[in-house]
């Protein structure tokens, strides 16, 4: 996965996740992405020191957006999922 700047300067943020799709960050940084990782697929967690875990595990997710609830609503190919994790998103500019 790569960062780009807003001046265009292109890094890479973060290499090991396997098909990353949809992603949303919370208000302490972290990044949440709809991917899998080492194998295992769904939401993986990645920190501002760029560390990742699986967050929420689950087939088919593709997507993700965080609700004012401080929910996660969470969809896949064929479903929409509301799940209380209690994690406000990061509000958008």
């Amino acid at each position: 996965m790569n960062r780009i700047s807003p001046q265009g300067e292109v890094e890479v943020f973060y290499r090991g996740v396997g098909r990353p799709q949809g992603l949303a960050f919370d208000d302490a940084g972290n990044l949440y992405v709809a991917a899998s990782l080492a194998g295992r697929k769904g939401i993986v967690k990645i920190t501002p020191a760029r560390e990742a875990s699986i967050f929420l595990t689950g087939p088919n997710i593709v997507g993700l957006a965080f609700t004012p609830a401080r929910q996660m609503v969470v969809s896949t190919t064929n479903a929409v999922y509301r799940v209380d994790v209690n994690i406000a998103g990061r509000p958008l500019p």
